[in-house]
This record gives C-alpha cells, sequence and structure tokens, in this order.
C-alpha cells in the first residue's frame, strides 16, 4: 500500500519555506569546482578563475577579513551580493592585512589565528592553525559503495539550467561537536541535524521550529563557521551522512567566513568584529518584569497590581501590559483601549511615581477592520501580492483577523509606523515588546523589490531596528523585547524565547534554546517564568520562578496569571524568594551583563564556554554558569531530583556550604524552595541590599561575599563605571582593597571546608 504520513498534525503558517528543487537522480546539474588559476592578489587575500565540472567558469576569492578570521566567496561574478543585501547588510566585511605564499600549485592566505591552504589542481581547500593542526578540511564528495555522489562538493547545483543554490562540504571527525545556529530548542549539541535558517512562529519551545535563526556554528576544533546570507540557508550538520557538514545556500553566491578560536568567547569576541557587539540594556532592564498576562486589562486593574506589587515588598521595575492595553480586535490600532484606559497619561504618571517603568506590546501586523489599515493600505505600506493588491495574510493562524504587514523597506512606511509609537513614548511607555515579525509569505514583494523569501528572514531586523530608533529618540535607549531575530540581532536586546507551554519538558527545551542563543552571539535572552501557554502547578510555577531570576533577564507572563498572590501562599512566598535573591545579586548579574556587552560572551554561558577542553561540557544542556562564577540547575522535574555536572575546580552549595570537587556527576534532590546553585570556590562575589528597583543610578550599599576568604581579584561594573576588588589573605587576616567608585560598605566570608575562615577583615585599611 502507498506511503501514509503518521498522524501527527503538522502546524503550517502563511510563511512556511519554499522547498528547494529536487535534482533527478544521478549527477545532472552538478556544478562542482574542480580546478582553479590566480587572477588577482591583493594585500588582503587572493582572487582565482575557476573552472567547474560542467566546463562553466567561476570566480573564488578567500581572503583575511580579521585577525583570525578568514572569508571564502564564490559566485559567477565578482561583484554578486547576496539577495537578502538589498534591505540590510549582515556583515561589515573589512579587509585585514594578510601573508600570502604562493607556489605553483599552492597558496596559503594567512590571517594569523586561521590559514587557509588552497591547492589549485584539483581544487582544495582547507583551514589550519598557527601549529598547522587542521581545524576544517573542505570535502571532495563522498560516494556510496554503487559510486553515487552523496555529499554536495564546493559548488553549485543547477535546476533547469538556473543555479538553485551553492554549497560546500566539510569532513566531520565522529566525534566533532557542533552548537549555535541561533535560538534552537533542539539538543545543544547540533550534530545528526538538520537546521534551516528560517524565522518561524515556532508555536512554543519543543520542536526544531525557531524565532530567531543565525547562520553561525562552533565546532569543539576550535572553530566557527558563518554564513552572510539571508535566505534560508540550510546546515545539514552530519545527518544526511555522519561524516559531514554541508551547507546549501540558495542565493547568488556563497559567502562564508571561517572564525578562529581556540575557546567559543573567542570565536564570539571575534563574530561580534563581523557583526557588531551586543548592546547593553538599561540597568532597570535587568529588575523583574511582570506582565498584566494575555487576557482582558484596565486602567484601574494595572493601578491595583502596582499598589499590591508594592505593598507586598515584591521587587518589580518593570510592569508589561500585553494585548488588550488595546481595544479587543483592535490590537493594531496602537491606540488605548479608552473604554478600559479611561487616563492613561496619568496612570502612566502614577507608575513611575512608584519607580514602574511600562513595557507595551504591539507588532508589525494591521488587522484589515482597522481604521490604520485603511490609512496605511491607501499610501501603500503594506508589503505586496504580485498584481501589486496588498497582501494580506492569516498571520494569527485563524485565531483573530487577517492583516496586512508592514512593509520596513518603504522609508515613509518606517516613518509612519514609528510615528504612533512615538506619542506613546511621550506618552511614558518606555519600552515595547516587539512581537511576531516571523510572517514575511514566500510570494510577497516589498517596496524595493525583494520577494518575501529574501526579506522573510532579515524582516525583524529592519523591524526591530525602527522600533529601536524611535524609542532611542525619545526614551534614551534602545532597548526592545523581541520574539524573532536574525544575524547582526544581539544590537536588539532584549530576546524572549516565545509561547512555551506550561509544562517540565517546555522549560528544559526553552534552557536549550537560550544556551543555544548564547552561543550565537546573543547574551542579553529571556523566557516567559511559569510559561506562556497554560497554568503552572504551583511547584512548576516556583521552579520557572527560580530559572526566571537565574536568567540573563527575567519577565513572569502567561495566557493566565503569573501574579505570586494568584498561587497558593507558600508557592508565592517561594517565587518571591527567588526574586529577592536575583536583586541581592544585582551588582554580580550587572556586572556580568556588561562584560557581555563588551566580549559577545553569554550572560547565560553553556559550560562549554569557559570549560571547553572538557568533552562533558559540550553535553551538558540543562545547566549553565551565570556569569563566570556562579552554576545554575533549574530543577526540570516535578521529582525535585536531578543530576548536576560540575566542571573542573571546586564548587560550593550556595545554600549549605557544602564543597564539591568538580569533573564529576552529583545527584541532586532539593526541597522546592531551593535551586541548586553554587559558586566557584574563591569568588568574590558582590551583593547589595534588596530594594522595590534596581532603577537607573550606581548601586549604593555593596557587600563583598568571599567564598573561601582566600585571594581572589573581580571587577565590579555599574553605570559610574569599573571597580577592581582584590582580596589578599595574609595569614589569619583578608586584606581587600577597592579601586574605583563603588560603594562597598562591609566583607563577609563564607566558610568553606578544607580553608580556615580569616579571623579579620581589612577592607580599605580599616578593620571590618
Amino acid at each position: 500500500m502507498p506511503y501514509r504520513p503518521p498522524l501527527v498534525p503538522h502546524e503550517t503558517f502563511v510563511a512556511d519555506p519554499p522547498d528547494l528543487p529536487v535534482r533527478a537522480p544521478g549527477e545532472q546539474g552538478l556544478s562542482a569546482l574542480v580546478r582553479a588559476e590566480v587572477v588577482g592578489t591583493d594585500g588582503c587575500g587572493v582572487t582565482f578563475k575557476g573552472a567547474t565540472a560542467d566546463g562553466d567558469s567561476v570566480t573564488v576569492s578567500v581572503s583575511a577579513a580579521g585577525d583570525g578570521v578568514v572569508r571564502v566567496r564564490l559566485s559567477a561574478t565578482p561583484d554578486a551580493r547576496s539577495r537578502s543585501a538589498r534591505a540590510i547588510p549582515l556583515v561589515d566585511a573589512r579587509p585585514h592585512p594578510a601573508t600570502i605564499t604562493a607556489s605553483d600549485d599552492m597558496v596559503r592566505v594567512d590571517a594569523g589565528a586561521v590559514v587557509a591552504e588552497i591547492r589549485l589542481d584539483p581544487w582544495h581547500l582547507r583551514f589550519l592553525d598557527p601549529q598547522g593542526r587542521v581545524l576544517l578540511n573542505q570535502n571532495r564528495g563522498e560516494r556510496d559503495i554503487s559510486g553515487r555522489l552523496r555529499t554536495l562538493p564546493f559548488g553549485r547545483s543547477l535546476v533547469d539550467g538556473a543555479v538553485a543554490a551553492y554549497h560546500e562540504c566539510f569532513d566531520a571527525p565522529g566525534d566533532e561537536r557542533f552548537v549555535g545556529l541561533g535560538e534552537k530548542f533542539t539538543r545543544l549539541d547540533k550534530r545528526g541535524q538538520r537546521a534551516l535558517m528560517w524565522n518561524f512562529d515556532a508555536f512554543g519551545a519543543e520542536s526544531d521550529r525557531s524565532h530567531k535563526n543565525i547562520p553561525l556554528y562552533l565546532s569543539d576544533r576550535g572553530y566557527g563557521v558563518l554564513v552572510d546570507s539571508g535566505m534560508p540557508v540550510e546546515f545539514d550538520i552530519c545527518a544526511s551522512t555522519h561524516s559531514c557538514v554541508q551547507i546549501l545556500v540558495p542565493d547568488d553566491l556563497i559567502d562564508y567566513y571561517v572564525i578562529a578560536g581556540p575557546t567559543p568567547a573567542q570565536i564570539l569576541d571575534r563574530y561580534d568584529g563581523l557583526t557588531g557587539r551586543p548592546v547593553l540594556p538599561p540597568k532597570w532592564a535587568f529588575g523583574t518584569w511582570i506582565s498584566s498576562g494575555f487576557y482582558v486589562d484596565t486602567q484601574e486593574l494595572v493601578l491595583e497590581r502596582a499598589r499590591r506589587i508594592r505593598a507586598d515588598g515584591i521587587p518589580c521595575d518593570v510592569l508589561h501590559l500585553d494585548c488588550y492595553w488595546q481595544a479587543d480586535g483592535a490590537w493594531s490600532d496602537l491606540a488605548w483601549d479608552a473604554t478600559n484606559f479611561p487616563d492613561p497619561a496619568s496612570m502612566l504618571a502614577t507608575l513611575a511615581e512608584q519607580g514602574f517603568k511600562v513595557s507595551l506590546w504591539m507588532n508589525p501586523y494591521i488587522m484589515t477592520g482597522s481604521p490604520v489599515f485603511a490609512q496605511a493600505d491607501v499610501a501603500g505600506y503594506f508589503l505586496r501580492r504580485a498584481d501589486g493588491s496588498t497582501y494580506i495574510a492569516d498571520v494569527w493562524h485563524g485565531s483573530y483577523p487577517v492583516c496586512g504587514i508592514v512593509d520596513f523597506t518603504n522609508p515613509a512606511a518606517t516613518e509612519w509606523f514609528t510615528g504612533l509609537l512615538r506619542d506613546l513614548l511621550r506618552q511614558g511607555a518606555m519600552v515595547f515588546k516587539t512581537d511576531f515579525a516571523e510572517g514575511v509569505p514566500a510570494d510577497a514583494l516589498a517596496h524595493n523589490g525583494m520577494t518575501g523569501v529574501e526579506l522573510h528572514n532579515v524582516y525583524t531586523l529592519l523591524f526591530n531596528d525602527a522600533v529601536a530608533a524611535v524609542t532611542r529618540e525619545v526614551a534614551g535607549h534602545g532597548m526592545v523585547w523581541a520574539r524573532s531575530s536574525f544575524l547582526g540581532g544581539q544590537r536588539h536586546p532584549a530576546q524572549w524565547s516565545g509561547d512555551v507551554n506550561a509544562t517540565y519538558p517546555g522549560m528544559a527545551s526553552t534552557l536549550r534554546g537560550g544556551l543555544s542563543h548564547g552561543l550565537s552571539g546573543v547574551p542579553f535572552w529571556s523566557h516567559d517564568a511559569g510559561g506562556f501557554h497554560g497554568t503552572p502547578t504551583p511547584d512548576l510555577y516556583v521552579r520557572w520562578a527560580q530559572f526566571g531570576a537565574l536568567s540573563p533577564l527575567v519577565r513572569f507572563h502567561g495566557t493566565t496569571s503569573r501574579l505570586p498572590w494568584d498561587f497558593p501562599d507558600d508557592a508565592a512566598h517561594e517565587a518571591v524568594e527567588a526574586i529577592r535573591l536575583r536583586y541581592r545579586l544585582m551588582p554580580y548579574l550587572y556586572s556580568a551583563a556588561v562584560a557581555a556587552s563588551r566580549t559577545g560572551a553569554p550572560m547565560l554561558r553553556a559550560l562549554l564556554v569557559d570549560t571547553p577542553a572538557d568533552p562533558a561540557a559540550w553535553g551538558a544542556e540543562l545547566e549553565y554558569r551565570l556569569g563566570t562564577d556562579l552554576l545554575v540547575a533549574p530543577m526540570i522535574n516535578p521529582d525535585g531530583q536531578r543530576q548536576v555536572y560540575l566542571p573542573a575546580g571546586e564548587w560550593v552549595d550556595y545554600w549549605t556550604g557544602e564543597t564539591h570537587s568538580g569533573g564529576r556527576y552529583l545527584a541532586v534532590r532539593v526541597p522546592r524552595e531551593r535551586i541548586p546553585l553554587y559558586v566557584r570556590r574563591g569568588a568574590l562575589i558582590a551583593t547589595t541590599e534588596v530594594g522595590d528597583v534596581v532603577g537607573d543610578g550606581p548601586f549604593t550599599d555593596v557587600t563583598l561575599v568571599s567564598w573561601g576568604g582566600v585571594d581572589a581579584e573581580t571587577v565590579v561594573s555599574d553605570v559610574d563605571g569599573d571597580t577592581t576588588v582584590r582580596a589578599v589573605r595574609d595569614d589569619d587576616t583578608l586584606r581587600v582593597t577597592v579601586d574605583g567608585p563603588l560603594a562597598v560598605r562591609r566583607v563577609e566570608v563564607v566558610a568553606v571546608a578544607g580553608t580556615d575562615a580569616p579571623t579579620t577583615i581589612v577592607l580599605d585599611g580599616v578593620t571590618d
């Protein structure tokens, strides 16, 4: 009988990707590079004229694009560029001096930490480190036992005479591991997976669909590969064949970068050199965000919520108002619901007096029934169909009216849209949640001539650029709270994981997504504490609140209430205690955030970031280091038990003071009020008194906690600059010096097994 697909529903969406053409059996249409000759050199690289297996000629260039960065381009013509570049450049590649050596059949391009070695006939390319160790080796095309080609070598494939895709193929040793590629909710090690760079409405966090795709992967061999294209690039990470990584680029060229490490942090640092540093959110953004939830709200309810938060002593900096600050069914109007919010200016002023910033939900889709739609439609501000009519799309999957999609390639449309936001910011709103933006249909057309396929992935960058710009103009910062992103999106803090189900597996896959996104160069990430869809059990609410409180940023949000007082008293108390722990650790957390903005290394750090030589660290995907000195293992099971891997060193249980040696797994069972949390022995952790808000100003009452009372040094960053703190153990005395503006009031020592606690503490020459 004929094959029938399994009886599992497959989600479809108005903006699903097109399929690549399928080539007929055999090798018809394969245009692989077989040989080349040098046609030009400069101080940065070499240009080649290449010959393909089907008798065509192509242009190849290999050049340095930074210290430790080599760029490779293959195209039909030297001036080819990605189709997505018509909207926005993704990579800022600048020529970098290289040492170039050539012989009759060999060319070397030395970019410092990585060397490209090219053999001309037959063509072959490999990448070496300065010691000559092979990092990456081009695969010439593997054949199976019947002689059929089963991998796509460096070149391109034609269908009906037209280029369907360019491709590259690299050998993959059997034990090589790969991470990155954006916010992927799948296993952290991407070996065996096929990742499509296409932003989806992911319908949760439990599939291989992603809101945020970034065409960058890192290898445990000490290199990264970045593809400069906004098209639906496919990374076949040892899926079709376990021995190769294949990259398919349906664009007018393949343009990729090999980025040397050897550590993941060094790769991300060099990646930032190509795509820009992460933007640091304002300090208040690291406080708690508490949402109205996805249900009807009113001005009276908002003010009562604010009053209760302050009365109950719940630390909170941001109140988020989701869809229902606008009238039900008119969520595209970007105007207050006049019935439920009769005096928003007064409300915003009152909230500001109470220390709250206000976040407003919005998106780039305009419902057809809105008066705003008619205004924009007449002006031509929406994406179009091929016949010139407005593209009306079911971006809400049938649950709400169909919409037009604002065309941000049209400068007039961008100015019109940001004008709607400008008035809200002037009224007192502080930041926007920039929802959606994955919905550009493949067959749409944009003002600048781009097709929907060409625009789809980079649309989110245009959208968030526009919102960030008007926010910076009025509010003085460029923060957004974005669901979708793409290459270079680290300039848009913060980003959250989307509409995850309120389940323990949902929380676990959310953590995988955050780790993956951090390894893709985006440090300022968050998630809906408590889960979004459904109502969490009291146990899950507490466990997710603990995970959220020890994440880069934290927001409580869902389809039902995530307010502490709507849960049993014990669960509410434990969730609030997790928030209070976050505020106590705020000097440490903010310092980690500043460091991330300067280096590109994540705040929520997969263990492999700090211990890349440890094979077990590359498989640890349900725990993380928060900054460099705290190790967090969220409880991802309802039974309160789990295995925790501790990397090399000694780790102190935050709650009990018990010391554990690293390099091993630890069986952990903890009561609900505790999250498994460990401190690196010898760490100096800056803490502060817990207040209602983090606010904008510098910390004024800091306590330094020495975990072990031993020699240590740390840098604490604040809005008024960096402070270097040094602790020196002198017999029974711990001498602490503070160099910088930080207001350190006291020093505490946590006794650690194996080290006698000091009897005397001297802070800047004064006995404490």
